[in-house]
């Protein structure tokens, strides 16, 4: 199975990084922001892309790119399913996974506690699994599943 992680540079890519030890067992590359400073090896294959502001001029032209851009890396590598902690350019990747097919999982932000993120409500109304950090969320995506990271296993 390859497995396709995507995230934006920062919060988002940190909190990635808490499930990467998916590596061990599986093959998979990772799609963030040239942006991104590195400090462990995600995977043996890193595509950088352009970063996007919601809020820029010029957003809605880099978020069509980032399609064609998307196209091309998941035609190359062709994984069997995508995990991504959001933000923006989470979402055409995971996108062109739901229509290739693929099982997606979004794991809302930690960050967000009493509200959802766009990404996250974005992704929600596709995403194969959605996990949740904070039990009120639930309210707000009531089929996400709910994991305590503090709970011992």
């Amino acid at each position: 199975m390859k497995i396709c992680l995507v995230a934006s540079s920062g919060g988002h890519l940190e909190e990635l990084a808490f499930v990467k030890y998916i590596n061990m067992d599986y093959d998979c590359f990772l799609i963030t922001e040239k942006v991104s400073e590195l400090n462990e090896k995600f995977c043996d294959k890193v595509y950088f892309v352009d970063q996007i502001n919601r809020k820029e001029r010029f957003a809605f032209f880099k978020v069509l790119r980032l399609f064609l851009v998307g196209v091309r890396i998941l035609h190359t590598e062709k994984p069997d399913c995508f995990i991504s902690t959001g933000a923006l350019i989470s979402i055409p990747i995971l996108i062109l996974g739901k229509l290739s097919r693929k099982k997606v999982i979004f794991i809302e932000t930690f960050a967000r506690v009493e509200s959802g993120s766009i990404s996250g409500k974005i992704a929600y109304y596709f995403a194969d699994l959605f996990i949740v950090y904070w039990k009120n969320l639930l309210k707000i995506y009531p089929k996400a599943v709910y994991i305590n990271p503090f709970e011992e296993r």
